[in-house]
């Protein structure tokens, strides 16, 4: 990603660069040239001047405000100070390399921002509504629940609806962080902020733009920098107090020792590289950064982490609890095996789907999925038998699909299965006794990528993995043991769960709850951090949780716990490094063994290298 500069910051690099040859220029001819010390003066002063002059206007600006103790005020008093000592190269030099230190955070904040401003395309221009038989084009916050209107190919999707008319692909991108498009076509949700690729969509808005998918991802992503983690209001109540306390410490510095030694001019000199070092300006910028950085690269890959103080938390997480349906699983019933009994596995699954064709229910519609397709044609009179199955006749034959009761009922000579899931018996009507002809397995798929996620938490060093599910003892068995997790629950009320989790937080474990937002509310908000899974179009989820994965994919877990560790190992980084470099140069200088020159590698040196290593956050690697 390209990051170009603003008309701002080509104004700075542009006196940057005026001042720096002009400095050049006053070295050279200073070296070569015996000139009096006020032409001397003048000479640095005009490159000081240059890119110094708005740093004056603040810090002047600022104490006639009543705001003394800032970074502006700090770079005033030590350069000034180091032209009235005739110290101008280092005055001038202290000056242009700050500003070389300003434009490097300018430009950090900037492409930072930009990973989250990319997020903010998906924000849509309007709407074409159809009123009245004729389309017009709206602003999406005119268009109401009910309406209708017209997506073209190219075109975002403006608000959250249903496709009444036409088919087309979708890239959801730009919300997930998924390349592969997925088709849609009528009856299908679509989501505002994601893009149509290639047909004509009509679609049913379900809601106002301010409540749309869009609309709330924004707003949580702009009021993310409001929560401040723990050791980002650390640094803001330690420069509240650090600023105050060196400038104390200068003055002290300046004035005390030489009423022993009478030697003025060289205690104001260590004053000033005391007051020049001590700027706090490394850690008040490069901690709110490392979190925004850290921020933004989560965003680019679907992951929506409220603020710094989550992604504090989740750093530290050693406990992850799962909800199973719509989480560890699809959520979503399919064949999971065939047994067929003197006829093959095709006309077994053929005969199933004919006599369920006229059936909504999930398992029903299962079978008809794995049968493909299949004539309705070919089935006659269809009885449903209440809490048993259903018998149909099938190209003129009677059959029977459904449990082991109906089985037993008809008397048909079956067995059950050594499989966990729900199985569909199959027997066909003859003269003597009706003849079993086999069964078939169906079961809430797991994900495809769950097994990964639960061994990546593990190489991650999370403790312990646990599942909290509604769902019977023996299929949650069957889910829990295939994944390879430490604790299975099953059977659970809502409130069961909150009893579950609050009994393992009173172990001192950080926990993560991970569900799918609507009925897992109440433990989302319990858990020390809430994480939403295939949050897309759930109020629920983006309201309770504190992170939000725009996908369904559970391996996002770990790429957010590692994105967090390694956005707090940076973080810690950058405190160590700022505060023990100024530390050992503040005790050089006051004992007059560091110059201004290493001074001002003590302050903005070491605030662009932290700068640089802020900005590692936006390239973690998975």
């Amino acid at each position: 990603m390209k990051y170009k500069l603003t008309k701002k910051q080509r104004k700075m690099l542009k006196r940057i660069i005026a001042s720096t040859v002009i400095l050049g220029i006053a070295a050279l001819i200073t070296k070569f040239v015996e000139i009096p010390w006020w032409c001397e003066l003048v000479l640095f002063a005009i490159p000081y001047l240059i890119v110094g002059y708005d740093i004056l206007k603040g810090a002047f600006i600022n104490i006639i405000h009543g705001q003394v103790f800032d970074e502006k005020f700090l770079m005033t008093i030590a350069t000034l100070g180091a032209f009235a000592t005739k110290e101008f190269p280092e005055a001038t030099f202290v000056m242009l390399f700050y500003q070389v230190g300003e434009l490097f955070q300018s430009i950090a904040v900037g492409r930072s921002r930009k990973s989250i401003a990319s997020l903010m395309d998906i924000r849509p221009d309007y709407a074409n509504v159809i009123r009245d038989g004729v389309e017009s084009e709206v602003s999406p916050e005119e268009v109401q629940v009910g309406e209708t209107i017209v997506i073209k190919p190219g075109e975002k999707i403006p608000l959250d609806g249903v496709i009444l008319t036409g088919s087309t692909t979708i890239n959801t991108a730009a919300l997930t962080g998924e390349s592969a498009p997925a088709d849609a076509t009528t009856g299908d949700n679509v989501i505002s902020g994601t893009l149509n690729l290639t047909g004509v969509i009509t679609v049913k808005t379900t809601g106002v733009f301010a409540e749309s998918t869009v609309s709330k991802i924004l707003e949580l992503v702009e009021n993310s920098s409001e929560k401040k983690a723990k050791v980002e209001n650390f640094i803001t109540r330690f420069a509240k107090w650090y600023t105050p306390a060196v400038v104390i410490g200068a003055v002290l510095l300046a004035l005390v020792p030489p009423i022993f030694d009478h030697m003025w001019m060289q205690w104001i000199g260590r004053a000033l590289v005391f007051l020049v070092v001590s700027c706090p300006c490394a850690l008040v910028v490069s901690v709110p950064l490392s979190f925004f950085a850290g921020i933004g690269a989560a965003s680019k890959d679907g992951i929506l982490i409220k603020g710094a103080n989550y992604m504090e938390t989740l750093s530290k997480i050693e406990t992850v609890v799962f909800d199973k349906t719509g989480t560890l699983t699809k959520g979503s019933f399919a064949v999971e095996a065939v047994h067929a009994n003197e006829i093959s596995e095709s006309e077994l699954i053929d005969i199933a789907a004919c006599a369920e064709s006229y059936s909504s229910h999930p398992i029903a519609e299962s079978i008809i999925r794995r049968a493909g397709n299949i004539s309705k044609e070919r089935v006659g009179l269809v009885e449903e038998i209440a809490g048993h199955g259903i018998k149909a006749v099938v190209d003129g034959i009677v059959y029977y699909v459904g449990n082991g009761k109906l089985m037993d009922s008809i008397k048909a000579d079956y067995k059950d299965c050594e499989l966990t899931g729900t199985i569909i018996h199959v027997a066909r009507e003859a003269k003597w006794s009706n003849e079993y002809l086999g069964h078939i397995v169906i079961n809430d798929e797991i994900k495809s990528d769950s097994p990964e996620a639960i061994s990546n938490l593990k190489k991650l060093g999370v403790k312990n993995t646990v599942m909290l599910t509604g769902d019977k003892e023996k299929v949650a068995q069957n889910v829990g043991k295939k994944l390879g997790l430490d604790e299975i629950h099953a059977e659970l009320l809502p409130a069961d769960k909150v009893s579950h989790v609050e009994r393992l937080l009173g172990t001192g474990t950080k926990l993560a709850f991970v569900g799918d937002g609507i009925n897992d509310a109440p433990v989302l908000m319990r858990a020390d951090i809430g994480i939403a899974m295939g949050a897309l179009g759930s109020d629920a989820a983006i309201e309770s949780a504190d992170v939000v994965l725009m996908d369904d994919k559970p391996s996002k877990i770990a790429d957010s716990i590692k994105i967090s560790r390694k956005t707090m190992s940076i973080v810690w980084q950058n405190i160590v490094f700022a505060l023990g470099v100024k530390v050992i140069i503040l005790l050089l200088g006051a004992l007059g063994i560091a110059n201004m020159w290493i001074a001002v590698f003590g302050d903005v040196g070491v605030l662009i290298i932290a700068i640089l290593n802020s900005l590692r956050c936006m390239s973690i690697k998975k």
